[in-house]
């Protein structure tokens, strides 16, 4: 039995694309666990890159089977539209994607709602995507909400469709002034039952298919999406995700049992970065916050927003290790780095003149909290076509000594570009 979990140790965007791409070559089975439409993992291959939102990267390799579990929200458009995409890059998906029956639908009315709650909160607004991520695993919870094998039975799709759209419009009406029409309401039920019949194909009881791949000593990789401090649960609430992308949520967003995982990797970034609204202690408002900006390319994958970037902290990636029983992770976009004469590390956090070695859960603290840097020397070097780490200046390796001292974590994988061979393998991961 070989199956690792992927995660997030930070805010999100930390390269999970691309390692899971790389792990994807030596797994026989890759399963996205929660999160939608709202996650972007990009991955370069050759001359050509690829967004995902919802598929798992590993349908780019041959003979490997993706699934998307039942803890993920699925936006039926964005789906076909990736599908399709595929498609016409040469990339077949039929035989290789299944989706989980139990898995909840996005529907245009969530898409409203999010949009219009987003701005109803004005100087408070959380920073989502507006793909309606949060109101339907709202409806999840409430028990409302449609699943995707709901999608194939026009009776049963307009007989729940009903009675939501009663429910809805009268909260868009009386809070938003806005009227979801007779016209919209039979337009959705129309596309919706044709999405349906569209995917009934890839419909199937994933956690019965991972788990026999488990029993049959297939190599399983659980890809999550955005980070663990974006966690619904444990990140910087209210200024979260709507799901849980730490190592616990693969058990109950996949359903398989803990005993079933073998190993946590987790994805850091050699800086940190968070998109949207929220305390970010390290963050830099200044040119080497907006140089590390541009040359990291940071902006989102699924909205082109531009991410706020602030140093490495290792306060934060230790409590996402301890969070998720990480052992060793991947450290991603270490190149962009390259040319700084001083690098800094936050090792720790002051509040009120008082020194903070865990990060603190509650967010009045952390508002308040002045990152403790140490600095480090840079190197000039360009690392980007090494593929020995042991040809990486000391400056560097004292640098990734130092993160793993801080964080009790081993660095596996070091990534020194976005291309599949820009990656430098430590430990064996599978």
């Amino acid at each position: 039995m070989s199956t690792i979990v992927v995660v997030g140790s930070q805010w999100g965007d930390e390269g999970k694309g691309k390692i899971t791409d790389l792990l994807s070559e030596e797994s026989n089975v890759i399963v996205r666990y929660q999160g939608g439409s709202n996650a972007g993992h990009t991955v370069v291959d050759g001359e050509r890159q690829y967004v995902f939102h919802l598929i798992p990267s590993g349908i780019l390799h041959q003979g490997k089977k993706c699934y998307i579990g039942s803890g993920v929200v699925i936006d039926p458009s964005s789906l076909l539209q990736e599908i399709e995409d595929l498609r016409k890059q040469g990339i077949e998906v039929e035989g290789k994607l299944f989706i989980d029956a139990k898995a909840h639908v996005v529907f245009p009315y969530h898409k409203t709602l999010d949009e219009k709650k987003e701005e109803k909160r004005g100087q408070n607004k959380i920073g989502t995507t507006k793909r309606g991520i949060g109101p339907a695993y709202i409806d999840k919870n409430a028990r409302c909400g449609i699943r995707m094998s709901d999608l194939i039975y026009k009776d049963i799709l307009e007989k729940k469709l009903k009675r939501n759209f009663e429910e809805k419009n009268e909260n868009l009406l009386k809070i938003y002034n806005y009227d979801l029409t007779l016209q919209e309401q039979a337009t959705i039920l129309n596309e919706y039952g044709q999405y349906g019949q569209a995917l009934k194909p890839y419909i199937r009881d994933v956690s019965l298919l991972v788990n026999q791949a488990i029993d049959e000593n297939k190599k399983v990789l659980f890809e999550g999406a955005q980070g663990s401090l974006l966690d619904i649960d444990h990140g910087t609430y209210p200024y979260v995700t709507s799901s849980s992308p730490i190592a616990g949520g693969a058990c109950t967003g996949i359903g398989v049992g803990p005993t079933k995982i073998n190993k946590v990797l987790g994805i850091t970034k050699a800086y940190t970065t968070r998109v949207g609204e929220g305390p970010f202690p390290t963050e830099m408002l200044d040119k080497t916050g907006n140089d590390i900006r541009t040359k990291g390319g940071e902006f989102g994958a699924t909205t082109g927003r531009p991410r706020r970037c602030g140093w490495f902290d290792a306060v934060v990636v230790k409590y996402a290790v301890r969070l998720s029983g990480m052992e060793s992770m991947a450290l991603t976009k270490i190149d962009v780095l390259s040319g700084l004469e001083k690098i800094k590390i936050c090792t720790s956090y002051q509040y009120h003149g008082e020194k903070i070695n865990d990060f603190p859960t509650d967010l009045e603290i952390l508002k308040k909290c002045i990152p403790v840097y140490e600095e480090l020397d840079g190197w000039k070097e360009d690392i980007s076509k090494i593929n020995d780490f042991q040809d990486f200046p000391l400056a560097l390796k004292k640098y990734i000594e130092k993160i793993e001292t801080l964080t009790n974590a081993k660095i596996a994988i070091v990534s020194v570009g976005p291309k599949r061979k820009q990656t430098i393998i430590r430990e064996k991961i599978f």
